[in-house]
């Protein structure tokens, strides 16, 4: 069965950086579309980035753009989320999720949570001013 497992959240200051992790096990996700989701207290869960399994290409949210970087290490089946100059208002719960096996998604379909059958449990990631 399809599991993805999330680290690497935790306390960092305003400006600082963090790298999570998702390592995937039992399934091939190195042709699956991948994406990071987050969702703060008392707000939906919203879309961060997104990554196609046959390009390698990416998008992000405009509010993480620029600062936020997704990469794949297909050998180890692990997703990254690479997050600098960090904010308070980056203050979630991390989720990696993968899409159905040889799905091609676009750039707007990727940022839909529906599109993501397969989701890890999350990882705290807090932002202090």
């Amino acid at each position: 069965q399809a599991q993805l497992v999330e680290s690497g959240g935790g306390l960092v200051q305003a400006g600082g950086s963090l790298r999570l992790s998702c390592a995937a096990s039992g399934d091939t996700f190195s042709r699956r579309p991948m994406g990071w989701f987050r969702q703060a207290p008392g707000k939906e869960r919203e879309f961060v980035a997104g990554l196609n399994w046959r390009t390698g290409g990416t998008s992000y949210a405009d509010s993480v753009r620029g600062r936020f970087t997704t990469y794949r290490d297909n050998a180890t089946n692990t997703l990254y989320l690479e997050m600098g100059g960090l904010k308070t208002e980056d203050t979630a719960v991390y989720y990696c999720a993968a899409g159905v096996l040889g799905a091609l998604l676009g750039v707007s379909t990727r940022s839909r949570a529906r599109n993501y059958p397969v989701w890890g449990q999350g990882t705290q990631v807090t932002v202090s001013s």
